[in-house]
């Protein structure tokens, strides 16, 4: 009786020890359980965060950017955004191709219009004409405007035709794209000379255009009637826009300032932006109304937002920069020429970074920048050509 009661406290022992056993082990699955999967989530991140870094597909860049880090790394938001802003700029290469196209000597082209045909329109300023460049054959073919002509600006208007501000003959032109014929409409005698800049059509048709001698104006293309107004602050007015709202904007690079014009009475509203004798040389409207401005005394970009009425401006990057022209493309992205570096500038708004594309010609001097989709144009009045920069595929 000894030895089985013996052997019956030595079973309840094992049979204890076993229980005690399980129960811990299925304590700590439980809590494996719990654990796992937030061990497991950080060890994806770890490996997307991997991926950010190391992979050259822009394919995968839109996938790892919609990972959310937070469940995790939580109070880091602002790191976490601007390392993933860095890391999303690395994954835009610069498939971009830049080609210079060449032009008669003398041309010394001003401004460049992309045609509705695919060829481009530029005013030969040196020679008092209008040029047009096939990009798919490099041939070009010139225009003569007249006795005098010293073409400055050109656009394509609503009815596809090239319209030109010349200051030589103190007057706007229009040239007809099928029979190279040209109609001058003459600037009002008491403007005898307004030294004639930029035009831009508002969504009523109606041109307006700058006078670097302190005017602006209109012309009625159906009637040929023109009306011109003295600017504020005297001599200055330069480039022109005009809104996809249909507001129009001058900017002053003597003056210092943008003006918005009031299209029934052309009275103006001076915008000053922050920087004082900055030289505002040119403008452009972004697809939400903002305006950028180049501004060439300061070194800056402006920018002004008509909804909030503020400003902001970033310097150009390196040594002494001038920026000249100012255009925005299809992706809201802001192009700049700048003379000091001899270079193409991309600013991204919402990176709040420039991208650099260096021209190939010494000393090109491009004097105006205007696109097409996933291309820009510029005239190098420095060395007779013009340029592009194009989306490559």
């Amino acid at each position: 009786m000894l030895i089985i009661f013996i052997m019956m406290i030595h079973y309840y022992y094992i049979i204890l020890f076993l229980t005690s056993l399980f129960t811990f082990t299925n304590y700590e699955l439980q809590h494996a359980q719990l654990i796992n999967p937030a061990c497991a989530f950080q060890q994806i991140q770890d490996k997307n965060i991997e991926r950010q870094l190391t992979s050259t597909d822009p394919s995968v860049k839109e996938d790892i950017l919609i990972h959310t880090i937070l469940p995790i790394l939580t109070g880091k938001l602002t790191d976490i955004e601007k390392n993933i802003s860095s890391i999303r700029e690395s994954f835009e290469p610069n498939k971009f191709v830049i080609e210079e196209f060449p032009v008669p000597s003398g041309s010394h082209p001003h401004d460049v219009a992309p045609a509705t045909d695919g060829t481009i329109w530029y005013t030969a300023q040196g020679s008092g004409e209008l040029g047009q460049l096939d990009p798919s054959t490099g041939d070009t073919y010139h225009i003569h405007l007249g006795n005098g002509s010293a073409p400055h600006g050109v656009i394509v208007g609503p009815d596809g035709a090239p319209w030109i501000t010349d200051g030589g003959l103190n007057a706007i032109v229009r040239v007809d794209p099928s029979t190279k014929e040209t109609k001058i409409f003459s600037l009002p005698a008491d403007n005898s000379y307004a030294n004639l800049n930029t035009a831009t059509f508002d969504q009523s048709g109606i041109l307006w255009f700058t006078g670097q001698n302190g005017i602006y104006g209109r012309l009625d293309p159906t009637t040929g009637h023109i009306k011109t107004f003295a600017s504020p602050k005297g001599p200055g007015p330069y480039g022109i826009s005009t809104t996809p709202d249909g507001d129009v904007y001058f900017a002053s690079l003597a003056g210092s300032y943008i003006a918005r014009i009031d299209l029934e009475t052309g009275n103006v509203t001076v915008l000053e932006p922050p920087t004082p004798d900055q030289g505002a040389r040119r403008v452009w409207s972004d697809s939400i109304n903002r305006i950028w401005v180049s501004e060439w005394d300061s070194g800056k970009l402006g920018v002004y937002d008509p909804d909030t009425k503020t400003w902001k401006e970033w310097q150009l990057p390196g040594e002494n920069p001038l920026p000249y022209a100012v255009y925005v493309d299809e992706h809201d992205k802001v192009w700049i020429s700048d003379f000091a570096s001899n270079s193409f500038l991309r600013f991204d708004p919402m990176l709040e970074s420039f991208e650099e594309f260096k021209l190939p010609s010494k000393d090109a001097k491009v004097r105006q920048i205007l696109g097409s989709p996933e291309e820009v144009w510029g005239a190098e009045s420095g060395t007779d050509k013009l340029v592009r920069v194009q989306k490559s595929d």
